[in-house]
């Protein structure tokens, strides 16, 4: 599997009744496509995967598919699986049966275990169906280099996606990685916002990385990506400066707002995705006019 552009994470639109929204869903994944992201992430982070019942994360994977497939040229689609054991693997199986191309594994809930022990979760996961799966190391799932070289070894573990941020450990993974001899490994930046750090990133051969923005503005997205795949670094300074760290600072407010804010400016768009699900909260209608400048700012940018 390969991956190229920007990795989209949709949010996961709800009703006001609370239940998910196929049809904005379908509508929010269509309208993004033809900015060509190189993979489309339903159901994980930025989809609200934490409160999604299993029904739920069949239904979004599934119409996530499905826009997909009537777009032209096919965009691998990945799945979120995490939580409690039992619930991640169903969440596999779903995925699976919905048509998903791959697993994104997000951390166990609430306990932390030893290494082997979450390497042990990530097998049971790859085994509780036949689509590979990506690493997530963040939380109370942290790997070391020396875990990430064991499940490299497995043919079904195709990536790793850093949220953790420690640039050193990161340095010692794609070493392993390289070790380990796979040419086809995957390496992600998973932090929030992770345009901001994806510099940095590149210098320790990690190419890849999550775009939460690209969900709420692709064209401001894609104008970034476009500039660091160019080298124009005039450019994605601008960008950073004018844009990402705004809004990083905006987001470091209030917990969550990581996703919060990608479905307010959304809202701010016109698209009905609703509002984030508890323990998540949405921004006051302060911090909806910063964000409506924020996003003003970085489009005018993304159009010089």
């Amino acid at each position: 599997m390969k991956f190229d552009g920007v990795l989209f994470f949709p949010v996961t639109p709800f009703t006001p009744e609370g239940t998910v929204d196929v049809n904005v869903l379908k509508e929010h994944i269509s309208s993004r496509l033809p900015f060509g992201p190189g993979g489309v992430f339903a159901a994980c982070g930025t989809g609200e995967f934490h409160a999604l019942d299993i029904d739920e994360v069949r239904t979004v994977v599934a119409a996530t598919v499905e826009a997909v497939a009537t777009a032209a040229g096919k965009v691998p689609v990945v799945a979120g699986a995490g939580g409690p054991l039992g619930h991640a693997m169903a969440a596999a199986r779903a995925a699976e049966e919905a048509g998903a191309d791959a697993l994104l594994v997000l951390p166990p809930y609430l306990v932390s275990g030893p290494v082997d022990g979450l390497v042990a979760y990530i097998e049971a996961v790859a085994n509780a169906s036949s689509l590979p799966v990506i690493v997530y190391h963040r939380g109370n799932a942290t790997f070391t280099a020396q875990a990430i070289g064991q499940l490299a070894a497995n043919p079904k573990v195709i990536g790793f996606k850093d949220g953790v941020g420690d640039v050193g450990l990161a340095q010692e993974i794609v070493t392993a990685v390289k070790a380990s001899g796979r040419t086809d490994f995957l390496l992600f930046n998973g932090l929030l916002t992770a345009e901001l750090s994806q510099g940095a990133y590149r210098g320790l051969g990690i190419p890849l990385y999550s775009s939460a923005a690209f969900a709420m503005a692709p064209e401001i997205a894609t104008t970034y990506y476009n500039a660091y795949m160019d080298g124009d670094e005039e450019r994605r300074d601008a960008l950073l400066e004018g844009f990402f760290a705004p809004l990083v600072r905006l987001r470091d407010q209030t917990p969550g707002f990581g996703v919060s804010l990608i479905k307010a400016g959304l809202r701010l768009a016109g698209l009905p995705v609703g509002s984030v699900r508890p323990p998540l909260v949405d921004p006051t209608g302060e911090q909806l006019v910063e964000l409506k400048a924020i996003l003003a700012k970085g489009h005018e940018l993304a159009v010089r």
